[in-house]
């Protein structure tokens, strides 16, 4: 089932979730360069929306840079997406501090439009930094949404074959496909 909803009208969410039973929610709202409090607000509005509804499963699409992974964001780009990347860390923490979700938080690489490589990695390794397609890391999502092995986790994902330096030579978290 799919719920819609304003993400920047709480009520919209809270409204959307009543009355049905959902297994899980999967948050990839982000709002660019231009509305950047979509990556906060917004997502801290879906996070309390999924815990006042009663579901038990949050996955966070975010972003490398944001988090403990500042440092793999290279100084130029973090000048640009500097203030996204703060925005989207407040929602990751809102997520980390709920005592009503088993959350998983996805951090992407630079985000491409091509088709699915099979290529995409997970990795716990805050370092990294790379790019991967949005149909990659839909792939992804859907390989880890309901393993308990990736509760309370936070993964970077990249394309192994369009990785920089220092990527991991192999997916560093392997979940059965």
């Amino acid at each position: 089932m799919l719920a819609v909803g304003d993400v920047m009208a709480p009520g919209t969410i809270e409204k959307a979730l009543r009355g049905n039973t959902f297994d899980a929610v999967v948050s990839t709202v982000g709002g660019g360069l231009t509305d950047i409090k979509v990556d906060s607000d917004g997502n801290i509005n879906v996070i309390a929306a999924a815990e006042k509804a009663g579901v038990p499963r949050f996955l966070l699409v975010s972003s490398i840079g944001a988090g403990d992974s500042k440092a793999a964001v290279p100084g130029k780009e973090m000048d640009v997406l500097g203030p996204v990347l703060a925005e989207k860390e407040k929602s990751e923490e809102r997520l980390k501090a709920s005592d009503k979700l088993k959350w998983t938080i996805v951090r992407p690489g630079g985000l491409l439009s091509d088709a699915a490589s099979g290529s995409g990695i997970l990795t716990e390794d805050s370092s990294v930094v790379g790019v991967i397609s949005r149909a990659d890391v839909a792939q992804l999502i859907l390989r880890i949404l309901f393993e308990e092995k990736a509760e309370g986790k936070v993964f970077s994902a990249i394309d192994s074959q369009k990785k920089f330096p220092g990527a991991p030579e192999k997916e560093i978290v392997e979940f059965k496909a």
